[in-house]
């Protein structure tokens, strides 16, 4: 059941809560808040909280940098990690202009125009992710440091894996939160974690890392360490992934899975730099064990898309390009608007490449391999100019290479 306005006052009067974080993000997915009071959660959901744009990475620099924030109740949730007694919640935000309408480059309504439309085609989009962070000590001073919290290997155990008890902490608040996470575990990397969600729609999917990150943060500080998202925290070492899980189907029954996978192939390179947004992601793009061909297969796992075996009903592909450090609202969008073209052109993907083929994707084309060609395919990109508003695209720091 979704939330009301009046269940926000409701929750707030009963549950001695003194603080209302109003939660928004930059356009290269950075999150963003601001802290109100009980007494202005009225004024929040009428006429909006305003604040300056112009610090905001990719937002207005010039004289009209007053936005408003307007809260989704719907997204209310209890900060678990702050005090029991004058509890923080957060609320998710819409951005507006001074006059009322929309912020174009508001990526939350980016996604929420990209789901309404996959709607409007009767074709429902669901996305899990895994996400991988690394936990590095602190020094006396709390800054972060570059020695991994460990040296575990893959799944390894206590007492080589260290982490055991931040994953508990971490997975244990999620579910505080309504956050659903499916598997925690440690990673090839010494000090590396992931944790798995369960699927749910884009816009609560995206939502839903967001909070990871906060989660994870606060989980980190409270056990003395320093958690890493970064495409390639260890240079020597494997980097973080973002593996993006997608569950489509259509309410007439169709099969558009494969034409949904075929669009999303097609149109990979050009959203690259959206998913891949810092110049460390190409780093991590060319280890080893990281898909740099456009291919799909079912378990071959230097595949770009994996289609892993049917479980519980549900097929679901697998992207394994993204690293973290994408904004998870224009990663969702792109890919929902990628596959919709693909069913609506009917494009059928190539065959899958063997599970036991070793060629890496010999013969195909290839993701983008620097930064700066990821850039250029991007701004020379007619299907992200179809995808994302203009003014998205001329104010995002990731089109115009200045980060």
């Amino acid at each position: 059941m979704k939330l009301t306005e009046k269940d926000v006052f409701d929750f707030i009067e009963s549950e001695d809560v003194k603080f209302i974080r109003l939660a928004f993000c930059d356009v290269n997915g950075r999150p963003k808040n601001i802290s109100i009071m009980p007494s202005e959660l009225k004024r929040a959901f009428r006429t909006g909280i305003g604040f300056d744009a112009s610090a905001i990475d990719g937002f207005d620099r010039g004289a009209k940098s007053d936005l408003l924030l307007f809260p989704d109740p719907s997204t209310l949730t209890v900060l678990p990690w702050r005090p029991s007694h004058g509890k923080v919640v957060r609320m998710f935000s819409d951005i507006r202009r001074a006059d009322g309408t929309p912020f174009a480059p508001d990526s939350r309504r980016i996604l929420a125009r990209a789901e309404a439309d996959a709607k409007d085609a009767g074709i429902s989009v669901k996305f899990g992710a895994e996400i991988e962070f690394y936990l590095f000590k602190t020094d006396e001073y709390g800054e972060k440091t570059r020695e991994p919290f460990d040296h575990a290997g893959y799944m390894g155990v206590a007492p080589e894996d260290k982490g055991e008890n931040v994953r508990r902490e971490i997975c244990l608040t999620l579910l505080d939160m309504g956050i659903f996470p499916e598997t925690s575990y440690h990673e090839r990397g010494p000090g590396q974690n992931e944790i798995d969600f369960r699927f749910d729609t884009a816009l609560k999917a995206a939502d839903d890392v967001m909070n990871l990150f906060s989660v994870v943060n606060a989980a980190a500080g409270s056990h003395g360490l320093c958690a890493d998202f970064t495409p390639n925290p260890l240079h020597d070492n494997v980097g973080n992934a973002f593996f993006i899980n997608i569950s489509v189907e259509k309410d007439d029954g169709d099969d558009v899975f494969p034409s949904f996978l075929a669009g999303i192939l097609a149109h990979i390179a050009e959203m690259t730099a959206f998913l891949n947004s810092t110049p460390d992601s190409y780093l991590r793009l060319r280890e080893k064990s990281t898909p740099k061909h456009i291919f799909w297969a079912h378990e071959n796992r230097a595949a770009l898309i994996r289609v892993p075996a049917e479980t519980g009903g549900r097929r679901r592909m697998q992207l394994r390009s993204p690293d973290p450090m994408a904004n998870p609202y224009i990663a969702y969008a792109l890919l929902i608007y990628a596959g919709l073209d693909g069913v609506a052109r009917g494009l059928v993907p190539p065959c899958p490449i063997s599970d036991d083929d070793d060629s890496s994707g010999n013969g195909f084309d290839t993701l983008p391999s620097s930064y700066e060609e990821a850039l250029r395919l991007a701004k020379s990109s007619d299907f992200i100019k179809s995808c994302l508003p203009e003014e998205f695209i001329r104010s995002a720091e990731i089109i115009h290479g200045e980060n």
